[in-house]
C-alpha cells in the first residue's frame, strides 16, 4: 500500500523518505472513485490527484480505457469550488492530453473559468485549453487570449504569453497575428509580464533579421525594467552582434549596451552581460577589462552560486585569454578552501592555466589538500589541467610526474585512473626527461592495478618505449610479475612484452628466453600460444644473437596485408616441407565490414592512442586507390564506407560497392565476384544513370580487364561534385561485361565471347557519408571547449512515431554521427529524452549536437536541435540535413 502523504518528520531525519514510497497504479485507479462521491472530500481528491501526476511523470503508461476512464472521474471535480482541488484538476488536464473526443467534455467548463471573476481560474483555464486545443478551437478562443496578453493581472496576462510560446510551435500563423499585443506587454511594468513578452516577440520575429535588430534598438534604450528581460535582451543583443560579423571595423553593435549592463543593480543582469563579453567573437583585452573586473568583484561575494557563475566564467575565458584573468588570481586562489568542492575545483584549474612558472609548487601543495574532498569527475578536470600545466613548463616535469603518481596510488575509478594514465604517457612521449621515472611509475601502478584494460594498455606501451630506455633491465621484474599474478589477458600481455624486450634488447635475451620457458605450462591456451610462438621466434638457445630485422617485423612491426587474406591463405595452406611464405599472401583488398576511420590531424591521446600493429582496412582502401593514377589529383580520402550490396544472395555474380568520399570527389569501388564456373567475365565495368543525382558528373570510368570465377575485382567510377555542398541523390547500377564460355576439362576459354549486362541494386549518396563517427569521452567538456560563436538551434517537429526510441534512431542515422555517454538509449515509455552526438563533417570540421526530444500523448514527436561546430557553414548544413529528411 502507497505511504500516506504526511509530512517528513524526526524519525526520518537520517534517512531518503519520499512519500510517494510503495506507490502501485492498479490501487491508484481503484482510489480514482473518491471524484464520485456526492460529498467530495478535497483534500483527499488532491492527494489521489497526485499520486497520478507522479505516476505519470515517472514513465507509468495508462491504457486508452484507464486515461478514459480518470479522465471522465476528473471532469466532474469541477463542480468543487475549493481552490487548491480546481488547481490539481488543471495539472492532471494538461498531462492526460485527452483525445479530440474527450476534449469537448470540458472546453465549456475551462470556456467559462477563463471569463472568470476568479483570476487564478483564468489564468489556469488558459494554459490548459492552450495545452489540448487544437488549430480550430483556437480560432474561436483567439479574442481571449488577445485580451488576456494584456490583462492588468500580470498572472493571466503571463499565462497567456506562455500559452503563446508553446502554440509557436503548432499553429505559428495563428500566434504571429499577436503581436501588436505582445508588443504592448512588453511595456507592462510586471516583470514576468515583461520577460514572457519579450521571450515571445522575439521567436515571433527570429527568422527575420533586420526585425530582431531594430526589436532590440528599441529596447536597449531603457524600457527593459525586469532584470530576466534584460538577461534575455543581453543575449539577444550578443545575437545580433554575432550575425552582424562586422569586427573588422571595429565597430561592434551594442557593445556599449553589454557595458552599460556591467553597471545594473541586479546581479543577474551583470553576470549575464559579463559573460556575453567575455564569449564575443574576436574579443580585445581592453573589451573584456571591464567584464573581468565585474566577475573578479563575484568571486568574493557571500553567495556561493555567483562565486560558482564567475570562476566558471573565468574558467573558460582563461583557455584563450590566460594573461586577462591573471589579475584575479590572488582573489581565486583564497577560492581553493571553498566549501563548495566545484568552486575550488574551477578555481584550482583556472590558476593552472593562469599561473606562472614560479607559482607552480606552491599550487601543487594547495591541490594535495583538496583532492580526497571531490568526485572523480572533478579530479579528472583538475589531472588534465595538470598535464596541460606541465606540458608548458617541462622544466617542473618532476613536481608535476610526482603529484600524478602519488594521485595514481590513491582510491578511484576507471575514468580518473584511465586520465591520470594517459596524462603520464602524454608526458613521457612530449618530455623525453621523464620517460624513466613516468615509466616506473607504471610499472609500479600495474602492482596493484585493478583494471584488466588498464594494465594492458600499460604493458603494450611499455613494450614501446620501455627498450629504448638506458637501462631496460629493471623493468622486466614488473612485467613477470604480471604473468604470475593476473587474469589470463593480463598474462598474455605480459608474454607479449617479455618478447619485444627479448627481440629489441639483445643483451637481455637468455633472460628473457628463461622467463618465457616458464610460462610454456601456463593454464591459459593464449598464454601458451603466444608463449611458444615467442620462444620459437627469439631462438631456440637462448643464446645472445641478434634479432634479424624480419623476425621484428613480423612480429612487432606493421602489418600490410589484409587480415581477410592472410587468415585464408593459412587455411588453405596444407602441411608440407615447404614453410608457409607471407610473401605469397594477396595484398588486394577484399570487401569486408569497415571500422569508421579516426578523425584526420586529431590523433587520439594517451592509452587511446594506437601503438605499432596492423593498419586497418580503411588505411588499405587508402593506399589501393593511391596505385591509381587517375586518383591521385583527388586529394586525402576522408572517409569510406561499409559495403552495401547491390545483389542478392545466392545470384550469379555478386556485387557491393563501397563510397570513398574525397573532399571534391566521389569514387564507387564495385567490388565483384563470377559465381559461375563454366564462365570467364572480361572488360567489366558498371554503367551508372544519374538522372536522379543531378549533383554529379562522372569523370572517370575503370574497368576489371578479366574476372576468372571466384576471384574478386574491382571495378571503379568516380564522379565530380561542387565543393562545399552536400550532394545527394540515387545511382541506377548496370554491370556490363563480355562473358566467355570455359571448357570445364581444360580450364580454357573460348576466344569469342558475348556482351551481356546484369540489373544491380540501386545506390544512394545520404548526407551521412560526409559525416565521420568519431566519439568524445566528455561530450559536456567538448561542448564547451568548442564554444557557442558557431551554435545553430532550431525547432522541428518529427510527426507520428511509434515511440521515442523510433525517433532517436532515426535522426541519428540521417546525420551518421556518432552517439556519445549512452544517450542512444531511450528507456522504456520515456516522455522526454537528449541524445548526444559527435562526428567530424567533410573537411574534418569537428562537430557535435545535443538533440532534446519530446512525445505529446497522440504520440507526435518535437525535437529542438542545437549544434556547434568549428565552421558556421556546417552547423547551418546540419540543420539543412535535418529539415530536409
Amino acid at each position: 500500500m502507497a505511504q500516506p502523504l504526511v509530512k517528513k518528520d524526526d524519525d526520518h531525519d537520517d534517512e531518503d523518505y519520499s512519500p510517494f514510497l510503495g506507490i502501485e497504479k492498479g490501487a491508484v485507479l481503484q482510489e480514482v472513485r473518491v471524484f464520485n462521491d456526492p460529498q467530495l472530500d478535497p483534500r483527499r481528491c488532491s492527494q489521489v490527484i497526485t499520486k497520478l501526476l507522479y505516476l505519470l511523470n515517472q514513465g507509468d503508461s495508462f491504457s486508452k480505457n484507464e486515461a478514459t476512464e480518470v479522465f471522465f472521474s476528473v471532469t466532474k471535480l469541477f463542480q468543487s469550488k475549493d481552490l487548491g482541488l480546481r488547481r490539481m484538476v488543471y495539472l492532471i488536464i494538461k498531462e492526460l492530453s485527452p483525445s479530440s473526443d474527450e476534449v469537448i467534455i470540458v472546453t465549456s467548463s475551462l470556456m467559462k473559468d477563463m471569463n472568470s471573476k476568479t483570476d487564478m481560474y483564468r489564468a489556469n483555464a488558459i494554459r490548459v485549453l492552450c495545452r489540448i486545443t487544437d488549430g480550430t478551437l483556437l480560432t474561436q478562443i483567439e479574442r481571449y487570449l488577445k485580451q488576456a496578453i494584456v490583462d492588468k493581472n500580470p498572472v493571466v496576462a503571463s499565462a497567456a504569453l506562455v500559452s503563446g510560446i508553446h502554440l509557436l510551435q503548432t499553429n505559428p500563423e495563428i500566434v504571429k497575428r499577436w503581436s501588436n499585443e505582445v508588443q504592448e506587454a512588453v511595456q507592462s511594468r510586471a516583470a514576468l509580464v515583461q520577460f514572457h513578452a519579450l521571450a515571445l516577440l522575439q521567436q515571433i520575429r527570429q527568422n527575420d533579421r533586420l526585425a530582431v535588430s531594430k526589436l532590440v534598438t528599441s529596447l536597449t534604450k531603457g524600457t527593459a525594467r525586469s532584470p530576466l528581460a534584460q538577461c534575455l535582451l543581453i543575449r539577444y543583443a550578443s545575437q545580433v552582434i554575432r550575425e552582424s560579423a562586422n569586427t573588422q571595423t571595429g565597430d561592434r553593435p551594442f557593445y556599449d549596451f553589454l557595458e552599460s549592463c556591467l553597471r545594473h543593480k541586479a546581479e543577474m543582469v551583470v553576470f549575464e552581460a559579463a559573460r556575453a563579453i567575455t564569449e564575443l567573437s574576436g574579443v580585445t583585452n581592453r573589451e573584456l577589462t571591464p567584464a573581468i573586473t565585474a566577475l573578479q568583484l563575484f568571486l568574493s561575494s557571500s553567495k556561493p552560486v555567483l562565486r560558482f557563475a564567475a570562476v566558471r566564467a573565468l574558467n573558460k575565458v582563461a583557455m584563450t585569454h590566460p594573461m586577462a584573468v591573471t589579475n584575479c588570481n590572488i582573489d581565486m586562489e583564497s577560492l581553493i578552501s571553498d566549501q563548495n568542492r566545484s568552486i575550488a575545483t574551477l578555481a584550482i584549474t583556472t590558476l593552472l592555466k593562469t599561473g606562472n612558472e614560479s607559482s607552480v609548487d606552491r599550487l601543487m601543495k594547495q591541490i594535495t589538500n583538496f583532492m580526497s574532498d571531490i568526485a572523480d569527475e572533478f579530479k579528472i578536470v583538475v589531472v588534465e589541467a595538470i598535464r596541460s600545466l606541465c606540458l608548458k613548463f617541462p622544466l617542473k616535469y618532476r613536481s608535476l610526474m610526482n603529484f600524478l603518481s602519488n594521485i595514481l596510488r590513491e582510491e578511484g575509478g576507471f575514468d580518473y585512473k584511465k586520465a591520470i594514465v594517459d596524462s603520464i604517457v602524454i608526458l613521457i612521449r612530449d618530455i623525453p626527461e621523464a620517460k624513466e621515472s613516468g615509466l616506473l611509475q607504471l610499472c609500479e601502478f600495474i602492482e596493484d592495478c585493478e583494471f584488466t584494460y588498464l594494465s594492458t594498455q600499460i604493458l603494450h606501451f611499455l613494450g614501446n618505449e620501455g627498450p629504448k630506455t638506458t637501462d631496460p633491465s629493471k623493468y622486466i621484474r614488473y612485467i613477470y610479475n604480471r604473468v604470475h599474478l593476473e587474469n589470463a589477458t593480463v598474462r598474455a600481455a605480459a608474454v607479449s612484452t617479455l618478447a619485444k624486450f627479448g627481440a629489441m634488447v639483445d643483451a637481455l635475451k637468455p633472460q628473457i628466453f628463461v622467463l618465457l620457458r616458464r610460462c610454456v605450462l601456463d593454464s591459459d591456451d593464449e598464454v601458451r600460444d603466444r608463449t611458444t610462438l615467442y620462444l620459437n621466434t627469439l631462438g631456440g638457445d637462448g643464446e645472445v644473437v641478434e634479432t634479424d630485422k624480419e623476425t621484428k617485423t613480423l612480429l612487432f612491426g606493421a602489418l600490410d596485408i589484409p587480415l581477410v587474406n592472410l587468415e585464408t591463405s593459412l587455411k588453405n595452406y596444407e602441411p608440407s616441407e615447404e614453410p608457409f611464405d607471407i610473401d605469397s599472401v594477396s595484398k588486394e583488398v577484399k570487401s569486408q565490414p569497415l571500422a569508421e576511420k579516426k578523425a584526420p590531424g586529431k590523433k587520439p591521446t594517451g592509452l587511446g592512442a594506437p601503438l605499432a600493429g596492423p593498419p586497418s582496412t580503411v588505411d588499405a582502401y587508402e593506399r589501393l586507390l593511391s596505385t591509381i593514377p587517375e586518383f591521385l589529383d583527388f586529394g586525402k580520402l576522408f572517409k569510406s564506407s561499409a559495403p552495401v550490396e547491390l545483389t542478392e544472395a545466392e545470384t550469379e555474380y555478386a556485387v557491393n560497392v563501397v563510397k570513398h568520399i574525397f573532399d571534391r570527389h566521389v569514387v564507387f569501388q564495385y567490388n565483384c565476384t563470377n559465381t559461375i564456373p563454366e564462365q570467364l567475365l572480361e572488360n567489366v565495368s558498371v554503367i551508372v544513370d544519374l538522372s536522379e543525382a543531378d549533383d554529379f558528373a562522372e569523370v572517370l570510368s575503370k574497368p576489371v580487364r578479366s574476372l576468372p570465377y571466384d576471384t574478386p575485382g574491382q571495378t571503379f567510377v568516380a564522379f565530380e561534385k561542387p565543393e562545399g555542398i552536400t550532394a545527394v541523390g540515387k545511382f541506377s547500377n548496370t554491370l556490363r561485361f563480355i562473358v566467355k564460355e570455359v571448357d570445364p576439362t581444360t580450364g580454357e576459354a573460348e576466344e569469342d565471347g558475348v556482351e551481356d549486362e546484369y540489373q544491380l541494386e540501386d545506390l544512394e549518396v545520404v548526407a551521412a557519408d560526409y559525416m565521420m563517427k568519431v566519439g568524445v569521452s566528455n561530450f559536456r567538456n567538448a561542448w564547451e571547449s568548442m564554444g557557442d560563436d558557431f551554435e545553430h538551434v532550431d525547432e522541428y517537429g518529427l510527426g507520428p512515431r511509434e515511440n521515442l526510441a523510433e525517433a532517436v534512431s532515426a535522426v541519428i542515422n540521417l546525420l551518421g554521427m556518432q552517439p556519445c555517454e549512452g544517450t542512444e538509449v531511450v528507456a522504456t515509455n520515456s516522455r522526454s529524452h537528449t541524445c548526444l552526438l559527435s562526428g567530424v563533417f567533410l573537411g574534418n570540421v569537428r562537430v557535435l549536437v545535443r538533440l532534446q526530444f519530446g512525445i505529446d500523448g497522440s504520440r507526435d514527436v518535437a525535437m529542438k536541435l542545437a549544434v556547434r561546430s568549428e565552421d558556421e557553414a556546417v552547423s547551418d548544413t546540419i540543420h539543412e540535413i535535418v529539415s530536409s529528411g
